[in-house]
């Protein structure tokens, strides 16, 4: 059974003071990323694949360095795939550039060049998953959708109180969205995860949520309900010398 001061999505006005209060730090402490400068899906979509296990600071000069070269779907499509992994080339997991390269060619072919903006037909291009699709959905076309990654699941599950199931993780998510505020919160959720509700040294005096949050009321007691949530098992390795740097 679930704790009673844990987040109950189903009641009207359940997140009204978590909105609040979350915007509003959001305000005054987001980090001014050059991806959050635009709303262009190809642009988005981009951003989204290098960041996967990848750290910001390394993505930030690769991303709009790929952008110059290939501001399109168009563009990258008709590009050698060994071009585009070649400017990859540092980020880890390679396979992402092949997949962006063929993304791309799908796009062309069957979109006309221009992202799609529904989610089965984003799921169903080459590369895209769940988070990333929605993650499209919300940042470019402005969907009042959820966007679930490991720092957004983390704090779900702490709020909850108690692991969740990646299905019930996203409906969670989606149902926290303010109507009409997809990019604030869900960008608001992300930068919590990295900078205060983090996998270690979690910094509850500063997280806008803590009122809220069943696991801080009981004392964060251990197991960390974040582990095994929407995929939250394990803790990355560092990059150097590691697989994915490989």
């Amino acid at each position: 059974m679930e704790r009673s001061c844990a987040v109950d999505d189903r009641q009207p006005g359940a997140h009204a003071e978590a909105h609040a209060a979350l915007l509003g730090w959001f305000e005054d402490r987001r980090r001014d990323l050059p991806w959050r400068r635009t709303r262009d899906p190809w642009a988005v979509l981009v951003s989204e694949l290098m960041l996967q296990q990848t750290q910001v600071a390394r993505v930030v000069p690769r991303w709009q360095a790929f952008l110059d070269r290939w501001p399109d779907p168009a563009s990258c499509a008709s590009a050698p795939r060994s071009e585009v992994v070649t400017a990859w080339a540092g980020l880890g997991y390679n396979r992402r550039a092949v997949d962006l390269h063929r993304c791309a060619g799908v796009v062309v072919s069957d979109h006309g060049g221009r992202l799609p903006d529904d989610l089965p037909a984003l799921l169903a291009l080459p590369g895209v998953g769940p988070y990333t699709a929605r993650a499209v959905l919300a940042f470019a076309f402005g969907w009042d959708v959820g966007v679930l990654d490991t720092n957004a699941a983390r704090v779900l599950a702490r709020r909850h109180g108690r692991p969740l199931r990646r299905t019930e993780a996203q409906a969670a998510a989606d149902a926290a969205v303010p109507p009409g505020r997809a990019w604030d919160w869900n960008q608001a959720v992300l930068d919590l995860g990295a900078t205060v509700c983090r996998s270690r040294s979690v910094d509850c005096g500063a997280c806008p949520l803590a009122p809220g949050c069943a696991w801080a009321a009981a004392g964060r007691p251990d197991p960390d309900p974040a582990l095994g949530t929407a995929g939250v098992g394990r803790r990355q390795s560092t990059f150097h010398g590691s697989d994915r740097q490989g």
